[in-house]
Formats: structure tokens, sequence, C-alpha cells
């Protein structure tokens, strides 16, 4: 019989609901001792699947003192994770932290300096793409050479408009609260993109604003075709406006990156929060192949530079409304293979910082207009890593 694991959560969002969610799916023998969260919008998750919530708790220092924990959850909002990643290490318990691991370049340099001098507890970082199938069979053609080297890369991630206004009004429409709309909603890409490339981000150029959730619009309808009401598909939780395009919303709705790497790799993505056909798509183009995925509808294509014959074709029938497609799932069977087998995640907080610190560089280069040289953010970071072990 499976061994029950202590659990205390916090941040109960949305987010951390659907991985607890999953993790019971996938056979963890969940005891959720209890969370500390003042707008818990992840308990009617827990509810429909039959998860107990536990004792709530006044803050995240009354909970870890309630210890001991086989795992700590993080899904606070983003400002707050340096903080609680500091107070569940000091804890001592292992951690599971939602993505973006920390906001800033400064906690990221402070984060990378705490790992290296400090034999720290566990921490699996929720960069869930990694796990996805379909992920997870380009990183093998990649892998396996079956493109040569990679010459270019095409990508895309187009929301629809309920998730773009969703993201207007909850927490993550602030700067100080959730950093900018792709350090936390596509940080996801840029760790998958760098490992692909095999590389750092050398130089960036990004261009984006707000076009779509802001005042001004004139033209915004309340209602869809068949009388559902727009925008109004999930409670925001913790710090919501109420409206989508009347609020103090200081993130893009819409930016564009392009990114060379240190290797001469090329990448260009572009990213919408409101459209009616969603879309996230990679293509790669290599020197002896190219690839095509569509992660929405979870279908990959490949053919080979000097293939005669028709493209080889993957399809994987595991569809889900948040274009997951069974990724919760696969990464709850990876943290569970940890403990049980201590297995290797397939993601480490060193991943997870630089695909944040690749994100902030994009983001600088957007508010500069300016292209930006990223050796000098690497070598500081470089440098907190080193300094730590002398």
């Amino acid at each position: 019989m499976p061994v029950s694991k202590r659990i205390g959560v916090i941040g109960l969002g949305q987010r951390i609901a659907h991985v607890l969610a999953a993790m019971r799916e996938v056979g963890w023998c969940l005891d959720i001792a209890g969370y500390a969260d003042p707008s818990p919008v992840g308990a009617p998750i827990l509810k429909d699947h039959d998860i107990a919530m536990g004792k709530a708790y006044a803050d995240a220092t009354a909970l870890l003192k309630d210890g001991p924990f086989d795992l700590v959850m993080i899904g606070s909002p983003n400002h707050l994770h340096y903080e609680h990643l500091l107070a569940a290490f000091e804890a001592g318990f292992p951690i599971f932290a939602e993505k973006p691991i920390v906001r800033t370049e400064e906690e990221s340099f402070a984060l990378a300096k705490h790992l290296a001098a400090r034999k720290t507890p566990p921490l699996y970082i929720g960069l869930v793409m990694r796990s996805m199938p379909i992920v997870r069979a380009v990183i093998q053609h990649v892998d396996d050479g079956r493109l040569g080297e990679i010459v270019s890369m095409d990508a895309t991630e187009h929301l629809h408009p309920e998730h773009g206004g969703y993201l207007a009004r909850n927490w993550r429409r602030k700067q100080e609260w959730g950093g900018s709309y792709f350090l936390d909603k596509v940080c996801h890409d840029f760790d998958i993109f760098g490992r692909l490339m095999g590389a750092r981000a050398a130089r960036v150029a990004s261009f984006g604003s707000r076009k779509i959730f802001h005042p001004g619009r004139k033209d915004v309808r309340a209602a869809y075709d068949n009388g559902a009401a727009a925008y109004a598909l999930r409670d925001a939780g913790w710090g919501a406006a109420n409206d989508a395009f009347h609020s103090d919303m200081d993130v893009t709705d819409h930016q564009t990156a392009l990114v060379e790497y240190a290797n001469g790799a090329q990448l260009s993505f572009h990213s919408n929060t409101h459209v009616s056909l969603q879309e996230r798509r990679w293509y790669i183009a290599g020197t002896d192949g190219t690839l095509l995925a569509d992660l929405v509808r979870n279908k990959l294509m490949f053919r080979g530079s000097f293939s005669s014959g028709k493209p080889e074709r993957m399809e994987w029938n595991e569809r889900t409304d948040d274009n997951h497609n069974g990724a919760d799932q696969a990464m709850a069977r990876d943290l569970l293979a940890t403990f049980e087998r201590h297995a290797e995640f397939p993601v480490t907080p060193y991943d997870s910082l630089e695909a944040g610190l690749t994100v902030m560089a994009i983001d600088r280069a957007m508010e500069t207009k300016q292209v930006v040289d990223c050796s000098a953010m690497w070598a500081d970071y470089d440098r907190s890593r080193a300094s730590a072990l002398k």
C-alpha cells in the first residue's frame, strides 16, 4: 500500500490545485496537512477531486513550523517566491515550486549563490513542458542528431480571449506581483528553447505593448455570439481586478522576441493573449532536417532534408483544455519517481533560473528599445554561482 505523503501548500492557487489533482490521479497518496493562502482559489478544484485541503494557516511561517512535511508546494504570486523558497529551505523540507522560480535578476543571482553555497533540500520547479510527451519527442529528435545543427526556429504561443482576459484581471497583470507577461507565461518555452539550442542567449531584441486589454478599447463585446458572457472564465483570485479592460494592468498583452544564441542559432517568437485560433507551434530548421510541432493539437511532423518520401508524423491522443495535454500527469509521475526511485527530475533549478534570466533580458530589450547583449548578465550569474564555492 502506498505511503501517504504529508504536504504543506503555500499559495493554493488554481495551478497548484491542478498539479495536486494530477498527483492523485497518477497514484500519489496525498495527505495535505494544510495551506497558507488568504484567497485559496484552487479549493474548488481540490473539492472536485475529493482532496481534503487540511488546516488553514495564517501565513507561510506558521505552516512551516507545523512540519515535518514530505513536500512543501509553493504556488504563491511570483513576487513572493524568493521569500517562500528561503523559508522552506531554512525549514529543511523538499520543495515543489511553480514557475517562474523568482521574479528579478537580483533574486536570480542571490538564489543561484544560495543554491551553490548550501546543501539545500531538493527543489523541483514546475516547468511542466519538460514533461509533455510531444516536447520529449522534439528533444529526442534533436539529441539523436536527426535535425543536424539547428539553424533557426520560429515559435508562437497565442491564447484564447478568455485566457488573456483572466491574465488581465489576475495578479499577473502587474509587474510588481508577477514580473512580465513573458516571464510568467512563456518562461516554459524559453526553457525548452535553450535546451534545444544547446546554448545561452547571446543577443536579444523585443517589441510589445498593450493594445487589447486597455481602457481605450471602444469595440469591446461583453458576450459571444451564442450569448455566453465574455472574459468571465475563472475566479481571478487574490488581488483581482473586476474588469479586464479597466484595471491597473501594466504588462504587455502581445509581444515578439528575436534571439541569437551563443552558437549562432536564431529564434523568432510571437505571443498574443487574444486570438480566436489558439496556437503553440515550433518550426525548427536544421542542416539535416526540419521539424514542426503543434503543441495545441498534439501533433509532430519531421522530414529529413534529402528525404523524397512523406514526412514522418507522430500524434498523441490526449488533449486538455489547458493545452498541457497530459503533461501535468507526466510531471506528477516524474515527481513521484524522484521519491520512490531517486530518479532525476527532468528540469533543475539552474535550468529555471537561466530561462528566467533569458526572458528578463528580452523584456529589458523591449523596455529600452535596444538590442541587449546578454554577456554581462551571464557573467554576473556565473560569478554568483562561483563565488559561493570559494
